[in-house]
């Protein structure tokens, strides 16, 4: 049995005022995606397995999927429950933690490195980051105001993270400290550039190829911590975008 056709009146309202789209529901997909997405991160970076990597990244474009569903929806809306910019920049603020966290796992496979606490205390603040984000945006839609804690505590996790990044930095430039935790792995990384020292001695390559080994570790973990510090920011931008949010419909 088909059901009845809608009436005249009924389909002319439609057709003048449009059903207006659930904004807060599929931004709130998004955060919650985002939360997904940061866990796996975590997840990666306590085991360094590649099953993990890649289930970041399917994470990731399935973000990509979300975005440009939300993007297409508010492109052509009649009518949006807050300020059509706002969730412009929440949609595409959110995205951005997702792409940073598929690119420092892309990054760091490129690069051959493996993750080491500073790399999981980052990660573990970028998932506490997407929490708070995600709790501030289910929260828009009837308690607003109760949204700014969220905003704030999202955005001091992008603190937390320089602090993070900057002990890093420390570290990473002392010899000794690079010595002390030498990992099987980088101790064979340096002696296989043996072959960039084939002109020396043997005592001579012994005394050069740890040093070059140290100086290749800094440049590729400096890029790796610096790309998750950009990560941080990614999360504090969003959290700007929920405080203007809030500020303008609390």
């Amino acid at each position: 049995m088909t059901a009845p056709r809608p009436s005249f009146l009924t389909r002319l309202k439609a057709r003048i005022f449009p059903e207006i789209p659930d904004f807060y529901r599929l931004i709130n997909e998004q955060a919650h995606l985002a939360v997904e997405c940061t866990a796996a991160l975590v997840t990666y970076m306590q085991s360094g397995l590649d099953e993990h990597a890649s289930h970041v990244s399917e994470l990731e474009h399935r973000g990509d999927r979300m975005k440009n569903r939300n993007m297409s929806i508010l492109h052509h809306a009649f009518a949006t429950p807050i300020d059509r910019e706002d969730i412009y920049q929440a949609v595409a603020a959110i995205d951005d933690i997702l792409n940073y966290a598929k690119t420092t796992v892309r990054e760091m496979q490129v690069l051959h490195l493996g993750p080491d606490e500073h790399t999981l205390a980052m990660a573990v603040l970028m998932h506490q980051g997407a929490l708070a984000l995600e709790s501030g945006f289910a929260k828009l839609e009837k308690t607003p105001l109760a949204a700014e804690a969220d905003a704030s505590a999202a955005h001091k996790t992008e603190r937390n993270t320089e602090k993070v990044y900057r002990k890093a930095l420390a570290e990473l430039f002392n010899p000794e400290h690079y010595l002390l935790t030498l990992t099987a792995q980088q101790k064979q990384d340096a002696e296989a550039l043996g072959v960039l020292t084939t002109a020396m001695s043997a005592a001579e390559s012994a005394g050069i190829t740890p040093a070059v080994g140290f100086m290749l570790e800094i440049l590729k973990r400096r890029e790796v911590y610096r790309h998750m510090s950009n990560g941080a920011d990614r999360v504090a931008r969003a959290a700007e975008v929920l405080h203007d949010i809030v500020a303008k419909v609390g």
